[in-house]
C-alpha cells in the first residue's frame, strides 16, 4: 500500500465555533421562566437559530440546548410573544 498525499485534496473542513451550550432547564431557571412554556416557544427554532439537541442515556429522546446566540433568539421570541395583543 503506498502513501496518500493529502495536501492537495481540496477539502475544506468546517470548524464549529460553539464551545458551550445551556440546557433548556438551565436557561429557564436563569430567566425565571417556565421550562414547558419556553420549550413550546422554541419548537420552531432551527440549528441556525442556536438550538441544538443533546442526547444521553437519561434523555434518549433528547433535550433542548441553546448556544449563546440561541438564548438571544429565545429572548427575542419571548419579547414577540409578550408584545402580541391578547
Amino acid at each position: 500500500m503506498r502513501g496518500v498525499d493529502r495536501r492537495n485534496r481540496g477539502l475544506t473542513m468546517h470548524v464549529n465555533k460553539v464551545h458551550t451550550v445551556r440546557t433548556l432547564a438551565l436557561v429557564a431557571r436563569g430567566l425565571g421562566e417556565d421550562e414547558d412554556w419556553l420549550a413550546d416557544l422554541a419548537l420552531d427554532m432551527e440549528p441556525e437559530d442556536g438550538l441544538i439537541w443533546v442526547y444521553d442515556p437519561q434523555h434518549e429522546g433528547g433535550t433542548m440546548a441553546f448556544t449563546e446566540y440561541g438564548v438571544q433568539s429565545l429572548l427575542n421570541l419571548i419579547d414577540i410573544h409578550r408584545s402580541r395583543p391578547k
